[in-house]
């Protein structure tokens, strides 16, 4: 997939635990990322430079957790 339809990384967001799950029943797990959903797809950006990107038709449904430190638990 081009990453030309997908916004840049100004307006992406943080999650320390992305979990993505496919259309072919696949799961994707990544950590420490930054990403962006739209109606082109999903990019994905890793701690280590890694750009992964998939097309909306890859994509089911998405699950992003944040943890929050400064919060008390």
């Amino acid at each position: 997939m081009s990453l030309h339809g997908l916004p840049d990384t100004t307006a992406m967001l943080r999650a320390d635990e992305l979990t993505v799950m496919h259309h072919d029943d696949t799961v994707s797990h990544f950590t420490d990322v930054t990403y962006t959903l739209t109606r082109e797809g999903l990019r994905v950006l890793t701690a280590n430079g890694d750009e992964k990107a998939f097309t909306r038709f890859d994509v089911l449904t998405t699950h992003a957790r944040l943890a929050h430190p400064g919060r008390a638990a």
